[in-house]
């Protein structure tokens, strides 16, 4: 491999929340919020990642922050662009070699989107660029035997999409994709608070609402303390500050948990009896940042009655399957 000599393979999770760049023989070393905040008239990016996220609805009016993926796929063609090479270059240390480049996207995303997936990558920086599905690469990331002939099953719950899937010998055997997971669980406690108490947040106050007293079981949010929130009275058009109980925000949330059940029931439903098994035996795998919403464990194994276990590093599951898929890249090479 004369041309690349020194350069190594990298893996990203694209994230519609994070993007998480793995790089081989190193393992994870870099995680940023997928944020780019932009100047509207002259479209220079002005900052990337951390910086761009503090700027979300505190802009002026020349400066757009924004998050170029929406529901796992690319919605800003030339910003993500910008982003996948700032983190390259960032990842890499201004390496002169083009990396290879394995990139994480949804199990039910189309040719096309994929595509621009691929072709973005390039633009970017990389010599060619490969996708895995995000349920195959959590599960490798979990640790889960995705090469032998047993069945696991494995449920992403990222910032965009919850992928579903049930995987044996090294390939998907059924599998969901919804636009259901973190973002949505967001919008919903918006939504609640300005409908039940006229009062309007924004996306980081709602987040920071969901993991301090978020609650996937309105039994559980009971027993659980109440919480203080600020923003920006309907009414008035004051600013405010107002008590909101763990009880009521598990209600705001019970839509999108329903969703995403009903996508885990789906994916059984269609699975070999073999393979339901298998998972009966071995539990469903939770991965992604909204596995981290307190009792869902619980509240899924419930409906489906299965054992249900959150995987060691949740957050970093995708990342780490993806650059371990780097170790096939060869194969991958020779697919196309």
């Amino acid at each position: 491999m004369p041309l690349g000599i020194g350069t190594k393979n990298i893996g990203i999770d694209l994230g519609t929340a994070n993007t998480i760049v793995y790089i081989e023989g190193k393992g994870i070393v870099l995680r940023e919020p997928s944020v780019v905040a932009r100047n509207k008239k002259s479209g220079e990016v002005i900052s990337v990642g951390e910086a761009a996220r503090d700027m979300i609805g505190r802009t002026p009016a020349s400066i757009v922050a924004i998050r170029p993926m929406k529901d796992g796929v690319i919605a800003d063609y030339d910003t993500t662009v910008a982003m996948m090479k700032y983190y390259m270059d960032k990842a890499l240390g201004g390496n002169a070699g083009k990396p290879y480049v394995m990139v994480c996207v949804p199990s039910g995303i189309t040719e096309v989107e994929k595509r621009a997936v691929i072709d973005a990558t390039r633009v970017a920086g990389a010599r060619d660029a490969y996708v895995i599905e995000e349920p195959f690469a959590a599960a490798i990331g979990a640790g889960l035997p995705v090469m032998d002939p047993t069945g696991s099953m494995v449920v992403d719950i990222g910032g965009g999409t919850t992928d579903v899937a049930t995987i044996s010998l090294g390939g998907i055997v059924s599998s969901r994709s919804i636009r259901m997971a973190g973002d949505k669980m967001n919008d919903a406690i918006i939504q609640f608070i300005r409908q039940n108490k006229n009062l309007l947040i924004g996306e980081r106050t709602a987040e920071k609402l969901k993991w301090d007293i978020g609650s996937a079981s309105p039994e559980a949010a009971k027993d659980m303390e109440s919480s203080e929130v600020r923003g920006r009275d309907l009414v008035t058009g004051l600013p405010k500050t107002m008590e909101v109980t763990a009880e009521e925000l598990s209600g705001a949330l019970q839509d999108v948990v329903a969703e995403i059940i009903e996508a885990i029931k789906s994916t059984l439903e269609e699975t070999s009896p073999e393979i339901a098994a298998d998972v009966i035996d071995h539990g469903i795998v939770l991965t992604g940042g909204g596995s981290l919403l307190k009792h869902l464990p619980d509240v899924i194994a419930d409906a489906t009655k299965v054992p249900v276990f959150i995987a060691n590093d949740p957050l970093d599951c995708v990342a780490i399957g993806t650059g371990e898929s780097l170790k096939s890249i060869d194969v991958m090479k020779k697919k196309k």
